[in-house]
């Protein structure tokens, strides 16, 4: 089985199986970035694909009201959106899920874990894999808050996470945020050490991949880095193949 990966920005990308075309968190959809015209979904290559778009919360850097323009082309798409988001289309025309509740659609499962910033994060089965996207359910260890906020954090951040370990993740896509420096890291490597993933990938960048191409030589991703997909720029993909 193969399923192809796709890179728009920030903390949105497109999963391609056999069946399905999955979009999360699409919300930056201008064409043009150093003159190529790279990470834009054009609907007319997904017209006749079996789409489902998920959002995970309403920060402008993870939703916009757009996606919900693709319905107009794509002849059939589903909406899985977090409970957070409470625009009216998002009321009329999606699936809204909780943290903590699982929707079974037949074709594929939606579990929701609850964000420790705002809204859900996503572990998605379908076609024999399984997904995982967390929104911005992350270790947000940031220097400049209080010690007991920090260690509520953690806690936090764990407690998610565990409800997840026994998983066979295939694809996790995880917060790795250059603003946070030297704690960038501590969220993907406990999900790894506590869930694991064939593939993991490193998102919420804010287009800084730079960052990431410094991550490659760092010891602490040492035990996972042969695991890694580290992009370049908009519109990278690469297929995962399982075996």
């Amino acid at each position: 089985m193969e399923a192809e990966i796709r890179y728009l920005y920030h903390s949105a990308f497109t999963v391609k199986t056999d069946c399905h075309f999955f979009i999360f968190d699409y919300y930056r959809d201008d064409p043009y970035e150093g003159g190529l015209a790279d990470g834009v979904i054009d609907p007319r290559e997904i017209r006749d694909l079996d789409t489902v778009v998920f959002a995970s919360h309403s920060h402008q850097d993870h939703f916009s009201r757009k996606i919900f323009d693709l319905k107009n082309e794509v002849v059939k798409i589903r909406y899985v959106l977090s409970s957070q988001i409470r625009t009216r289309e998002a009321k009329e025309n999606a699936l809204r899920i909780q943290p903590g509740q699982t929707l079974d659609l037949g074709d594929l499962t939606v579990r929701a874990l609850k964000s420790t910033d705002a809204g859900a994060a996503f572990l998605v089965k379908a076609d024999g894999f399984c997904i995982y996207h967390a929104g911005d359910l992350n270790w947000w260890d940031w220097e400049s808050e209080p010690e007991a906020d920090r260690k509520k954090m953690a806690r936090d951040y764990r407690e998610q996470i565990d409800l997840l370990r026994g998983e066979k993740v295939d694809i996790a896509f995880v917060p790795v945020d250059p603003r946070l420096e030297n704690s960038c890291l501590l969220g993907l490597n406990y999900f790894m050490e506590a869930v694991g993933a064939s593939l993991a990938v490193p998102m919420h960048s804010f287009g800084n991949l730079a960052f990431y191409e410094g991550l490659k030589a760092d010891p602490h991703i040492s035990s996972y880095r042969d695991k890694m997909w580290f992009y370049d720029r908009r519109g990278n993909s690469t297929v995962f193949k399982k075996t």
